[in-house]
């Protein structure tokens, strides 16, 4: 008898994403519905200062203002403190609101914890992915597996596609 291999949700094109409550960096609260109205483009990645989780959160700030012409928002969540993040956001002059998820709770709601496999591994941890949500609060897009570099503009060409067939 074969154990059943567990899969992590990939949340459909026009699901309701799982609502959330997260502190920023700054230790604000932030809830899914703060953004209703507009395009919420929410990216999940492991670790603050780390090589490419640094490129991500690089990338996205320098096309902030392209992303802000699509009237959309940036918003990045791991589990680190907020205090991390907010180190991060100093030392690399971060214009992203990066959401600290210290249980994995909200991860876990949106496939991005769970079983992966890093260097031929298995390993349990951050699943690197995005999700955009519609300005309805409906899930648009998921990237269920992304790779960092490169990933921002990949993102801004699916929300130019998403506008262009809203």
């Amino acid at each position: 008898m074969r154990a059943k291999k567990r899969v992590m949700p990939k949340l459909e094109p026009g699901a309701k994403p799982p609502a959330f409550t997260l502190p920023d960096q700054d230790d604000q609260p932030v809830k899914l519905a703060d953004y209703k109205g507009k395009w919420l483009v929410l990216y999940f990645y492991p670790n603050d200062d780390t090589p490419g989780c640094t490129t991500e959160a690089c990338d996205f700030t320098d096309g902030l203002k392209d992303f802000e012409k699509l009237d959309a928002a940036i918003v990045g969540c791991s589990p680190n403190s907020t205090e991390s993040h907010r180190k991060f956001i100093a030392k690399y002059k971060l214009k992203v609101r990066l959401l600290s998820d210290p249980d994995k709770d909200m991860m876990k709601a949106y496939g991005a914890y769970g079983e992966k496999v890093l260097y031929g591994k298995k390993t349990i941890g951050v699943i690197r992915s995005t999700v955009i949500v519609g300005p309805d609060g409906k899930v648009a897009h998921h990237f269920a597996q992304v790779k960092a570099k490169g990933h921002a503009d990949q993102v801004r060409e699916k929300l130019k596609e998403l506008r262009a067939a809203a």
